[in-house]
């Protein structure tokens, strides 16, 4: 399957501020999770989802109240239990990433054990290669 990505919008609201007045590290890396949390879980049963690691966030610019940022995550490698996203965050108007991340969900059963998905990722573009190549580089696969 293609690198299929979801998409969501976020409005930065003073509940989401730190003490600088800009969006919250917590605060995104919670919304960070989740997009990549929805993208794992629509490839298979969202039950049976977990969030493993998150092998990193990179925060390049701050982002003001009354904001909107558009969360994009897809699945850029699929192992036997493990699916790895990549979630990128861009402020309404901006066309570079504003927040980047790479985090492994794993497919558990109802004991919390690792279980096999099925699942199976196809990078077909040049971009799509590029990010399976540094998942894969990231995860020691």
């Amino acid at each position: 399957m293609s690198l299929r990505s979801f998409e969501t919008l976020r409005l930065v609201k003073g509940e989401d501020l730190n003490h600088h007045g800009t969006l919250f590290a917590g605060r995104a890396s919670e919304w960070m999770i989740e997009a990549g949390f929805i993208a794992a879980a629509a490839m298979t049963d969202p039950a049976r989802i977990v969030c493993k690691k998150v092998h990193g966030m990179d925060f390049h610019r701050p982002v003001a109240k009354g904001r909107l940022l558009r969360l994009s995550a897809r699945i850029v490698l699929a192992g036997r239990s493990r699916l790895v996203a990549r979630v990128e965050a861009r402020r309404d108007d901006d066309t570079e990433p504003t927040i980047e991340s790479t985090m492994t969900f794993v497919h558990v059963d109802a004991s919390g054990a690792s279980l096999a998905h099925g699942v199976t990722v196809s990078p077909e573009t040049p971009e799509e290669l590029r990010l399976h190549a540094a998942a894969a580089a990231l995860v020691g696969e």
